[in-house]
């Protein structure tokens, strides 16, 4: 079955840091470019906060740059995003996708990510 499965998600104080995974299985997500995005709110459309090429570029969003960091582990089939001194305005759910496009589809749960004290 290919999918892709977002975790590490959890309660977080501001100033905190989390690691985020998205897992593949059915298909190399090394052949891939890979994108987490994330939706703060229902309704709201995802925003594209950092992407991870095959090459290895990684390109980030203005309000992660400095903060966040992607990596690939091909080995594990997995991306990663680290997400340092958080703020409460990264409260939202987070996507992964096999692609840095946002018309990716169907997308899967996600992870929730609440930074609060």
């Amino acid at each position: 079955q290919v999918q892709l499965v977002e975790s590490g998600g959890n309660l977080v104080q501001p100033g905190g840091s989390l690691r985020l995974s998205c897992a593949a299985s059915g298909f190399t997500l090394g052949n891939y470019d890979v994108g987490w995005f994330r939706r703060r709110a229902r309704g709201q459309e995802r925003e594209k906060i950092s992407c991870i090429r095959k090459d290895g570029r990684t390109e980030f969003a203005d309000s992660v740059k400095g903060r966040f960091t992607i990596s690939r582990d091909n080995a594990q089939n997995t991306v990663y995003l680290q997400m340092n001194t958080v703020k409460p305005e990264d409260t939202a759910v987070y996507y992964c996708a096999s692609t840095c496009r946002s018309d990716f589809g169907p997308w899967g749960r996600g992870t929730q990510v609440t930074v609060s004290s």
